[in-house]
């Protein structure tokens, strides 16, 4: 039965992707010009196909050009709301080596995203995959 997770790949490189088994994980960032902390909760969905699924989403505090929906519900110092693009077929996340990197959550452990795959200063793509053979092959 193969494996259900997210796959970590470089936009612009043909290199191989990099599998993570999870079923939930939380991306997150801070804003490079607001210094505004954004982190966004997502499932993996098994499929077939398997999907990304935005679950949440908060945001703490605001900035100009950074407000959280009018929906969401500040608790704590945290905007909370449901992200609009409930099915998104991947994530696009641009990685500058101006700014911090963004942290990957998956198991309840936090690294940078460069634990995984080191930033080529572009765009690094997440999306949902499975990991079907024994040799780690992404499918």
């Amino acid at each position: 039965m193969p494996l259900t997770g997210i796959c970590l790949a470089l936009a612009a490189s043909a290199a191989a992707q990099v599998f993570i088994p999870a079923s939930q994980f939380t991306v997150a960032w801070t804003h490079s010009i607001e210094k505004v902390r954004w982190e966004e909760d997502y499932a993996v969905l098994p499929g077939p196909p398997v999907a990304l699924r935005a679950l949440s989403a908060r945001v703490r505090g605001s900035a100009a050009g950074m407000e959280p929906p009018d929906d969401a519900q500040l608790r704590g110092g945290w905007y909370h709301y449901r992200p609009t693009t409930p099915l998104p077929e991947a994530l696009r996340l641009t990685r500058s080596e101006f700014t911090p990197d963004f942290t990957l959550c998956v198991h309840g452990s936090c690294r940078p995203m460069g634990h995984w795959l080191p930033s080529d200063g572009g765009i690094t793509l997440l999306s949902a995959c499975t990991q079907p053979h024994a040799d780690g092959a992404p499918g």
